[in-house]
């Protein structure tokens, strides 16, 4: 049997020409502050890597804590040692705060032999898969985050993060963090490598991530709930759809992590990804699926379980009406030839209004797309039980508003039939109430 069909995990038993590598946070010094400090409002450089090779594996974690007191370690002889006092508030020693947010207000960027715009531009949290800035423990194949258990679910809360993703480069690799926030964050990296003595095959593509976030998506009527009848309205257009991704080039999809937070104490799926793939006209696409949780490949809703290819980085039964979940086309990419926009429904014909973010993975030939990022103050995500963001007014069709009218119509009278029923009821316990008057066999006359 040749090597080339052994299988998955062929490089592990071909000796290659290969040199490994490894750029990090080391302290040079000898001493253990394995850690850079970034200041606020900067960008740093933490690898730039010249020939030919590929990142092989990326691991980070990071901490930033808003001092609200001053504690009882001098700062200046903590320096040298561990940067983050684990003790709990309450003794007295320290008292700092995780800044909620600082996930979203971090952004990775890397380069690809020497272009000048970004090919991954992400928020930090959010390309290891940590929705809403909320650290979970979970495990897939290409990602993996990993939280000390006191510390799950809890927002800006610190962990560790891994990317196993191949990025190859032909010239230079960069990769830079750049630090939105109004204070410096600690982070620890080790970027890992491998240099070749040849360029790449001209069939290499290259790695891209892209982040976006629509708060709140345009949906036309958000008080209704999902798999309601009033909702069940065609869609033949994918208009208004959710835009994952919309590019030009030649490459493949590889998946995306969701981010979504909830209006209603429901459930926030049953919306179709529809994929249209390079001559694809308005409609309809390529390809076409049948809900939310069908193309995460879970079903009746997302349940609280990672695997390789699919599962919940954050399930909203840990924290009610948040959920982040993930997908990735490693033995099913989506292939594309001159374009692809990757979209999906927000609730059935998108009549759900809620917030959503994404983070979209793909390889495509360079150059890269020129791929743009929100403000730092749109991406900020909300923390459970603030209200949400207003509702934009969206036009709605004559199906629309009488679906809207006949789910109103259907309320009156549903609640008007349950009231009668009610009504029994009560009739009816009061008369089992004086049923219920017993007086004991013993008791005088």
């Amino acid at each position: 049997m040749s090597v080339e069909k052994i299988g998955f995990m062929q490089d592990l038993c071909r000796v290659k020409k290969a040199a490994s590598g490894r750029v990090s946070s080391w302290d040079q010094s000898g001493r253990n502050q394995d850690y850079w400090m970034i200041p606020a409002g900067e960008t740093v450089r933490l690898a730039d890597i010249s020939g030919s090779g590929c990142i092989t594996h990326i691991w980070m974690t990071q901490f930033c804590r808003r001092i609200k007191g001053p504690g009882l370690i001098d700062p200046t002889l903590g320096q040298y040692v561990a940067p983050i006092n684990e003790i709990n508030n309450a003794l007295g020693v320290s008292w700092e705060e995780h800044d909620e947010a600082y996930y979203r207000k971090v952004l990775l960027k890397f380069y690809w032999d020497n272009q000048t715009e970004p090919s991954v531009i992400v928020p930090l949290g959010d390309f290891f898969c940590i929705g809403h800035s909320i650290p979970a423990s979970f495990t897939s194949l290409p990602f993996m985050v990993s939280c000390r258990p006191e510390e799950n679910y809890k927002p800006g809360a610190t962990a560790a993060c891994n990317c196993y993703l191949p990025m190859p480069f032909n010239e230079r690799a960069i990769i830079e963090v750049e630090n939105q926030n109004d204070i410096p964050y600690g982070q620890y990296f080790n970027i890992d490598f491998e240099f070749y003595p040849e360029k790449h095959a001209a069939d290499v593509a290259y790695f891209h991530a892209w982040w976006k976030r629509e708060n709140p998506c345009k949906g036309w009527a958000p008080e209704l709930q999902v798999n309601s009848p009033e909702v069940n309205i065609a869609n033949e257009t994918g208009d208004n759809n959710y835009v994952l991704l919309d590019i030009d080039g030649e490459g493949h999809y590889i998946g995306c992590n969701l981010s979504v937070r909830h209006r209603q104490s429901t459930w926030w799926g049953e919306g179709d990804e529809m994929i249209f793939i390079d001559d694809d006209p308005a409609w309809p696409p390529t390809i076409h699926g049948t809900g939310t949780e069908d193309y995460f490949n879970h079903a009746w809703g997302m349940q609280n379980t990672s695997a390789p290819f699919i599962g919940s980085c954050l399930h909203d039964s840990h924290i009610a009406g948040f959920q982040t979940s993930y997908r990735f086309h490693i033995t099913d990419p989506v292939h594309f030839k001159k374009r692809i926009r990757v979209t999906m429904e927000h609730g059935h014909a998108n009549h759900l209004a809620d917030d959503w973010a994404s983070t979209v993975y793909w390889y495509q030939k360079l150059p890269s797309p020129s791929l743009t990022m929100q403000p730092v103050g749109e991406r900020i995500p909300a923390k459970p039980g603030e209200p949400f963001a207003p509702l934009e007014n969206i036009s709605l069709s004559p199906q629309m508003l009488e679906r809207k009218e006949n789910a109103r119509q259907r309320l009156n009278v549903w609640q008007e039939k349950r009231q009668a029923e009610v009504d029994k009821k009560i009739i009816a316990t009061y008369t089992k109430s004086e049923k219920n008057k017993i007086v004991s066999p013993f008791s005088h006359k």
